[in-house]
């Protein structure tokens, strides 16, 4: 009985370590887009946490994203369909409630172009590069930075559009 009680504070201690660890960070949109660009699992799953802890404004779509990106990752195929549904939902959301928001839109195409036609995921993808090309300016420089590095190996955005 003791050595269930000792375990129990044990493993509750860890929690409570691990979460801190995880608020004491605070969310960095660079840091974001670097781990979207580096593709790492454990990155992902890294930042997915720190978003989730978070209370951003981008909360929503950004773990939308995150988690379809995980999905891409993911080895076992009924898993990568219940991230990228549970992602989609997420961003699609985001996106209803704030339309005009030029990230968003970013974030969608780049799931857009590299999602498999099974998910059926593409619709958007002009509609995004236009809303992208007119608000580019208008974005913070992080994320006009990211659109800029995504260009040069992006069959739908290229750098001359900026």
């Amino acid at each position: 009985m003791k050595l269930r009680i000792i375990f129990a504070i044990v493993f509750m201690l860890y929690g409570i370590n691990v979460q801190a660890k995880i608020l004491l960070q605070r969310f960095d949109k660079s840091a974001f887009y670097a781990v979207i660009k580096s593709g790492n699992k454990d990155e992902i799953d890294n930042e997915l946490n720190l978003v989730t802890a978070s209370s951003i404004n981008e909360k929503e779509a950004y773990e939308g994203f995150l988690l379809m990106r995980k999905a891409g990752l993911t080895g076992k195929a009924s898993e990568k369909l219940k991230l990228f549904k549970a992602g989609r939902i997420k961003l699609e959301t985001a996106l209803l409630n704030d339309d005009n928001n030029a990230e968003y839109h970013f974030l969608r195409l780049i799931i857009e172009e590299k999602a498999p036609k099974i998910v059926k995921y593409h619709n958007d993808l002009d509609t995004d590069k236009r809303i992208i090309i007119k608000s580019y300016k208008n974005l913070p420089e992080v994320v006009q930075q990211a659109i800029i590095d995504y260009s040069k190996n992006s069959k739908i955005l290229h750098s001359q559009d900026f």
